[in-house]
């Protein structure tokens, strides 16, 4: 068996036996990979706390000719305030359960663990409010994955002209000519659309260095739960129990 070191977190984990986890880790160097941790459910295993969702680190794996067994992991970040915090656990739970539907073994997933990894951090700092942490780790994944929208001109024209109306189901931005017909268009105040181009276009190291308006919010908002609708129409778990939390009674 190969040895090797991956950088990675921690997405889930599931009990396999008496003692036994089966973690699954989003990787730097090999994508998604899910690991057997002999042991992990003995109090005294050295792996009983490093094997935790959110956990962030070194991972040294035996690479099997079928599996990965975990052998030791060194965490550099457990992002503990996520877990004495309900709502910002429940949002990075989500996170997190889009990051796992989104990567793939042997894929190169940097940009999404580096995306994935900014957006906990984010979340940890209070002068950023969840729910736009939201909207952008939404936008930036589906982009991540090759499925982001065009928002810089017209998606059906190509016209730079593209006027301030946003339809997912057309891809992106569209002009007042071409906005005829789009059953789903959002309109943008010039702010949102700035926004929503910054999203898009920067890196992930500088995603999360901005506020917006509660209109501007409330706009993205529209967009990122309409593109996600649209291009990943999958029904979270997680996501339900957040909206849950967040609605208001």
């Amino acid at each position: 068996m190969n040895q090797i070191t991956v950088m990675g977190m921690v997405l889930m984990t599931t009990p396999v036996g008496e003692y036994d986890k089966r973690v699954v880790i989003l990787t730097r160097e090999r994508g998604k990979i899910a690991a057997f941790a002999r042991g992990a459910r003995r109090p005294n295993s050295p792996l009983a706390g490093t094997v935790m969702p959110f956990s962030f680190g070194e991972f040294t794996i035996y690479e099997g000719r079928t599996s990965y067994t975990m052998v030791s992991a060194s965490v550099s970040n457990y992002f503990a305030e996520l877990r004495g915090d309900m709502e910002a656990a429940c949002y990075g739970c989500y996170f997190i359960d889009i990051a796992n539907y989104y990567a793939r073994e042997e894929n190169d997933e940097t940009q999404l663990l580096k995306l994935l990894y900014q957006t906990l951090r984010a979340l940890t700092k209070p002068s950023i409010p969840n729910r736009l942490i939201r909207c952008v780790y939404e936008l930036k994944a589906v982009c991540v994955n090759g499925e982001g929208p065009q928002v810089f001109r017209c998606v059906a024209c190509g016209s730079c002209e593209h006027g301030s109306v946003f339809s997912a189901q057309r891809g992106g931005l569209l002009c007042e000519k071409c906005r005829r017909g789009a059953a789903d268009e959002i309109h943008l105040c010039e702010s949102s659309l700035y926004a929503l181009q910054f999203i898009v276009s920067s890196p992930v190291e500088k995603l999360y260095t901005f506020n917006v308006s509660e209109e501007v919010l409330r706009e993205l908002e529209d967009v990122a739960a309409s593109y996600m609708k649209t291009y990943v129409g999958k029904s979270f778990r997680s996501l339900e129990i957040l909206e849950q939390m967040i609605t208001p009674v």
